[in-house]
């Protein structure tokens, strides 16, 4: 910073980001290191994820010239309705770890946007909280089978009675991936004071005074479990769940149905085969299987084989309006973001996640008017290729 020049706050810091990785560096220096971590971490030694985001740097546009672009509108329909842009915010655990304001800012910002957010079962918010806050969003509910029937049909009644009316049934975790950086750490849920974490508290006190000081971390779905995520994973998820178990989800459920963690396409041909209606190609952000499918490589293949009958979906290593514009290019009816808004909820909270939707937008319209498309409907596998 240059001699004399005034110090910007953390709120004109998030608004002068450039771009979501902007937002990660303002994140990493706000959150202790564990947390961030346990956002910005993957499965082992982390190769799918930078599988993932690689696979968006070997993206070539093809760009038409001499077209008009004055316009470039970016709405679209899914599952029977109309979404300003190609995003929904997905689902992400143990939110409130990483702002206090947690999901409930989550929903608000995409309320405004114009896009669907997805409520974890792993959340630290109600169902009827994030309603409440967000009453004119559109809310959805991802569900974790967990072994007690009982209390999945009880999770899904809450989501049912919020309101949701999209459910995002998550099936790549049958078991607990092997997240290294949380291991290293030590991470609890929630982040205990201990001497590494002291330490940590110490560099990030404004994080720590926020933690401290608001409501206490809990699931907001799910209890009694112990405190290391993969022991919460693997003592409460069940992995006997097969195809037949959606019929029983499906008659406790009567709105639409999603299938996220799809990563090939005999699986997507079986899914689109029992009537689901959306697939989201997904590695789980490369947090499950280290070395899985990269999901852009893989989301042409799955289009091809079941898009006339169901809709398909991209998520992982979406960081861009432009990685956006080459997933809806290649086939998808949206892209789930993750990370990227988590960053922003790390880096300043309801303002960062409305920073990171601002720039997704402005960097999406930017791209389809550089493309001669003219708008997001224009979008084609003529316009992109990967090298």
């Amino acid at each position: 910073m240059l001699p004399g020049r005034p110090r910007l706050s953390r709120a004109e810091r998030v608004a002068a980001a450039a771009d979501v990785a902007d937002l990660r560096r303002l994140a990493r220096r706000r959150a202790p290191r564990m947390v961030f971590d346990y956002v910005d971490g993957a499965a082992e030694a982390e190769r799918s994820m930078a599988r993932a985001v690689e696979a968006f740097g070997r993206v070539e546009f093809s760009p038409r010239v001499l077209r008009d672009v004055a316009e470039a509108p970016t709405a679209v329909e899914i599952l029977g309705r109309r979404i300003a842009m190609p995003v929904v915010l997905g689902p992400t655990g143990f939110t409130r770890m990483m702002h206090r304001a947690g999901e409930r800012a989550v929903a608000r910002a995409a309320e405004r946007a114009g896009v669907p957010y997805t409520l974890s079962t792993m959340g630290t918010t109600t169902a009827a909280d994030v309603a409440k806050a967000a009453p004119g969003g559109w809310n959805w509910f991802q569900l974790y089978v967990v072994r007690d029937r009982d209390r999945n049909l009880e999770t899904l009644a809450m989501a049912r009675d919020a309101g949701m009316d999209v459910l995002v049934v998550t099936v790549d975790v049958p078991v607990a991936g092997a997240r290294l950086r949380d291991v290293r750490h030590g991470l609890t849920i929630p982040p205990s004071l201990r001497w590494r974490s002291v330490l940590q508290a110490a560099r990030h006190p404004a994080w720590w005074f926020d933690f401290l000081t608001s409501e206490p971390l809990r699931f907001a779905t799910v209890d009694g479990a112990p405190s290391d995520l993969a022991g919460i994973t693997n003592m409460l998820f069940d992995p006997s769940v097969t195809v037949r178990d959606l019929e029983w989800i499906r008659s406790a459920w009567q709105g639409r149905l999603l299938v996220k963690g799809v990563q090939r396409v005999d699986d997507a041909k079986e899914l689109a085969a029992v009537g689901v209606d959306g697939i989201v190609v997904s590695n789980h952000g490369g947090r499950q299987l280290d070395r899985s499918a990269t999901p852009l490589e893989l989301l042409p293949h799955v289009v091809e084989a079941v898009g006339d009958r169901t809709e398909v979906f991209l998520d992982g290593g979406v960081r861009s309006g432009a990685d956006v514009a080459a997933g809806v290019a290649l086939g998808a009816r949206a892209c789930f973001v993750g990370r990227a808004y988590l960053y922003g909820l790390m880096a300043g909270g309801e303002p960062g996640v409305t920073r990171v939707l601002d720039l997704l937008h402005a960097e999406l319209v930017r791209t389809v008017q550089m493309l001669g498309v003219g708008g997001v409907a224009g979008l084609g596998p003529d316009a992109v290729h990967l090298r």
